[in-house]
């Protein structure tokens, strides 16, 4: 939880100024209950848009409520969906209540994330393996794929990928697949896109190391997380949240 962090994480509460930029616009963001995705939310609500808020359990409502709260704090509104994004029929769920409550969808983020980190293959159950692929790259297909028909030009769709696309870390080896796997589901999907005419983008953003709940709760000594990076710290979500 977002409480639990030491430190706290800056989610652009006190900092993020908005312009306008998304006035009208409705977006699904999956994971906005925590981290990047929270950045996320907060963002646009500030920029003008209507923010659906997917979370996974009854353990991250209290941040997803919170994550709501500023959202409607920016004078937009906020519905939560809570969820596994594992499974099809909650995806298609997701869409149907985003067109119901909004009227339409202009914005898909992918954010969602599973990681474990693990020493050696041999350490990978199978059964992990599996889930890390189930979480972040294949309700990519199902949110996409159900969003697509409803999303009018110049719409966008934003993937979460990672650094470790480029440069895998030695103890993420199935967080790491994925995100490569992600990289080139968005270009793929982009150039579909565009020969069909659909004037929908297809983009993804790849942070370094961002301080979220996911470290704490997935990897070894997590005080000496990011310290190996240009600026000797890992990112804030307020610090990235901009880019999408």
């Amino acid at each position: 939880k977002e409480k639990d962090l030491k430190p706290l994480a800056d989610h652009g509460e006190n900092s993020y100024r908005g312009y306008g930029r998304l006035k009208g616009r409705k977006a699904i963001i999956t994971g906005g209950d925590s981290g990047i995705g929270k950045a996320i939310a907060i963002a646009f609500a500030r920029e003008g848009a209507d923010v659906l808020i997917s979370y996974l359990s009854d353990i991250e409502t209290e941040d997803a409520k919170d994550s709501a709260q500023w959202v409607k704090k920016a004078g937009q509104k906020a519905v939560l969906v809570k969820g596994d994004i594992r499974k099809e029929n909650h995806c298609k769920t997701i869409v149907k209540k985003a067109i119901k409550e909004f009227g339409g969808i202009d914005i898909l983020v992918n954010n969602a994330g599973f990681q474990m980190s693990r020493e050696t293959i041999m350490e990978i159950p199978t059964e992990e393996w599996i889930k890390t692929f189930d979480t972040n790259i294949h309700p990519m297909f199902y949110l996409c794929k159900a969003a697509v028909p409803h999303m009018k030009k110049g719409s966008s769709i934003i993937n979460t990928t990672s650094v470790n696309a480029y440069n895998p870390s030695v103890v993420l080896l199935p967080y790491a697949a994925t995100k490569g796997a992600i990289q080139n589901f968005t270009s793929n999907l982009s150039q579909i896109l565009l020969l069909q005419g659909t004037g929908i983008r297809v983009n993804a953003v790849a942070p370094g190391p961002v301080w979220t709940p996911l470290i704490p709760s997935t990897m070894p000594n997590p005080e000496k997380f990011g310290q190996d990076t240009p600026m000797g710290r890992p990112g804030q979500p307020a610090e990235i949240a901009p880019a999408f």
